[in-house]
């Protein structure tokens, strides 16, 4: 398989298909759309001689400038001054692009053989400054439609958003493991609380329908975040018990 430096002729380019059957899930979400998105993404990328980085890159842009829209606006939706809807909706677009990015860059990576240790550390050092601007937006918004939502509240979901990064991130060789390896569908439905796609989707519409429900979507992943994190807790310190 020849690079994106290589010329077009060299040889017949890489479809959307080869980079989709190289993803690495996340979700029947985000396998759907986010990484379809992504392999779409990737052919862009090697036809115009981007590499992985530059989408890593570009999952790092599009997520920190929308979070940024999303704090520096939520006091004027709050006061009426500017429409929700419209803010809603670039959080709702700019988030899923980004993972999009992030979705394509690892694609990228395995299918040109651009692999590697740095590029990997990048990637995730990345998706940690994305998920905290976006952690920061959805706790401006939900302080902005309710100033009296607790501080401990945002504390929590602040810390326990990122458990979802640590677990994919553990999700890696001999460390991989599951409590629930089904992937019968009702399994993978009941699991779309924890795939970030589809919980950023969420976040989307709620910014766009409705941005006063913002605190109760904060206290419903709270919830659901620390509720996995001690399951995660029992279930791996059962298992290194049994060791």
């Amino acid at each position: 398989m020849r690079t994106p430096s290589q010329p077009a002729e060299a040889g017949p380019q890489p479809t959307a298909a080869d980079y989709y059957a190289v993803n690495r899930g996340g979700g029947l979400f985000s396998e759907a759309i986010s990484q379809r998105i992504g392999a779409r993404l990737a052919v862009f990328a090697y036809r115009n001689r981007l590499s992985p980085t530059v989408m890593t890159i570009g999952n790092l842009g599009f997520g920190c400038l929308t979070s940024f829209v999303v704090i520096a606006t939520a006091g004027p939706v709050a006061h009426g001054q500017v429409w929700g809807w419209l803010i809603g909706l670039v959080a709702l677009v700019g988030w899923q692009l980004a993972y999009a990015f992030d979705c394509s860059d690892g694609q990228l990576a395995r299918v040109t053989g651009q692999t590697s240790a740095a590029g990997g550390r990048l990637d995730v050092l990345c998706d940690v400054a994305v998920q905290s601007a976006l952690v920061a937006a959805i706790s401006a918004v939900a302080k902005a439609q309710q100033p009296d939502t607790p501080a401990w509240l945002l504390s929590a979901f602040a810390a326990t958003w990122m458990v979802n990064l640590v677990t994919s991130v553990m999700q890696t060789g001999a460390q991989a493991s599951s409590m629930v390896t089904s992937r019968s569908l009702p399994i993978r439905a009941a699991k779309l609380v924890r795939d970030y796609g589809a919980v950023i989707a969420l976040a989307g519409v709620v910014l766009t329908a409705a941005p006063q429900w913002a605190v109760w979507f904060v206290g419903l992943f709270t919830l659901v975040n620390g509720g996995f994190l001690a399951a995660s807790i029992a279930f791996t310190g059962r298992t290194a018990l049994r060791g």
